[in-house]
């Protein structure tokens, strides 16, 4: 009859986990005098163990001794039947058998915390635009009051192609405090930069009328209207149909009051009369800024967009000769704004997958921005 456990863990500096756990037993069987005998035993079973990591980057604890004391040991016989010679053989044959009962449950425990670490490698898919993949980038770290692991993370076009990422680290010394009893997970701004870059096929977008309600009509008399030297050449009243193509990766900024995120766009206005082909009438080259909220829902961190401004507006080319683009700017501007903002918000509502740490919950995860350097 095994009573529970009372188990203690404590932190192994440089190793790993300091294992103590008080076993409680009562060994039942008959006695050499006729009748039951019972012997109720408590023994410390005491286990130090190493944490590393396997050949694919998977944390991994692995058993490097275990000890086993008898602290106390006492029988139904009274003493008197029970000579000491006869004590003194029942300790000793439970200190050689016990052991080697009860050590490999050590193992046992391992073993299954070992197999909670397993899902931190799988690639998860980022929408239909690639997958992302975590895994140990060096072996783990064990302080006096938590462990440290420093995550690779691979990220991978539809296509298969690896996305190159930094690999520069940051120092503990850098960092916020750890709080006590929580788990703090770090993601830089160049992992979020990373992977909002897989999803840049996703970022495409084709505006048309119908999609800038509450604004002016989107067609060629509103661009004559703003640009008076190419209302002579532009063909009246038809519809205009903007390209929006992203040709650059996102760039992710954090600071520890807001974070933005900066775009870099080509916008290509198209004519789309009814009775010929699509004709391209002039590409700008377009970067914006917009303010990026960050939330966790479902295990993952999810990002929502709002455009603060166009910093920069160019025409790169034009079938309708060089013009001056400025007036064209506050309306783009209203045009991202009701219409491709929204979409990218769509494309990033499927999230940032975090990674899968034993089980851990992100569920009600404070979410705090801070600086390096």
């Amino acid at each position: 009859d095994l009573h529970p456990p009372v188990i203690s863990l404590a932190l192994s500096p440089g190793s790993g986990v300091f294992i103590t756990i008080l076993v409680r037993m009562t060994i039942t069987g008959k006695s050499f005098i006729g009748g039951n005998l019972e012997i109720a035993l408590a023994a410390n079973l005491t286990a130090n163990s190493q944490l590393g990591q396997d050949t694919v980057g998977i944390p991994r604890f692995s058993s490097r001794s275990c000890h086993f004391t008898l602290v106390n040991v006492k029988t139904n016989l009274p003493s008197s039947m029970l000579p000491k010679v006869m004590s003194k053989f029942i300790e000793s044959t439970l200190q050689k058998l016990l052991p080697g009962l009860l050590c490999p449950a050590v193992d046992a425990v391992l073993n299954l915390v070992n197999a909670k670490f397993t899902p931190l490698i799988s690639k998860i898919p980022l929408g239909t635009a690639g997958t992302l993949q975590y895994t140990l980038l060096n072996p783990p770290t064990v302080n006096e009051t938590f462990i440290e692991l420093d995550l690779k993370t691979i990220l991978q076009e539809e296509e298969g192609k690896e996305v190159d990422l930094p690999m520069d680290q940051l120092f503990l010394s850098s960092l916020p405090p750890k709080r006590d009893a929580a788990t703090q997970l770090i993601l830089s701004a160049d992992l979020l930069s990373a992977e909002l870059s897989v999803l840049l096929v996703s970022f495409n977008l084709n505006i048309s009328n119908n999609m800038v309600l509450g604004l002016p009509p989107l067609v060629t008399t509103m661009l004559g209207a703003l640009i008076p030297e190419i209302s002579g050449v532009l063909p009246p009243s038809q519809p205009v149909v903007i390209e929006m193509r992203e040709v650059k990766a996102p760039v992710v900024t954090i600071t520890p009051d807001r974070s933005f995120v900066q775009l870099f766009s080509t916008s290509e206005f198209w004519v789309s009369p009814s009775d010929s082909p699509p004709k391209s009438l002039f590409v700008l080259d377009v970067h914006s800024n917009l303010e990026a909220e960050f939330a966790v829902a479902e295990e993952k961190l999810r990002l929502s967009l709002a455009l603060r401004s166009l910093s920069q507006m160019a025409l790169t080319s034009s079938s309708l000769g060089m013009f001056d683009e400025l007036p064209l700017k506050g309306v783009l501007a209203d045009i991202i704004h009701v219409a491709y903002v929204p979409s990218l918000n769509r494309v990033l509502s499927g999230g940032i997958p975090l990674p899968n740490l034993l089980g851990i919950t992100y569920q009600w995860a404070n979410i705090s921005r801070f600086e390096v350097g």
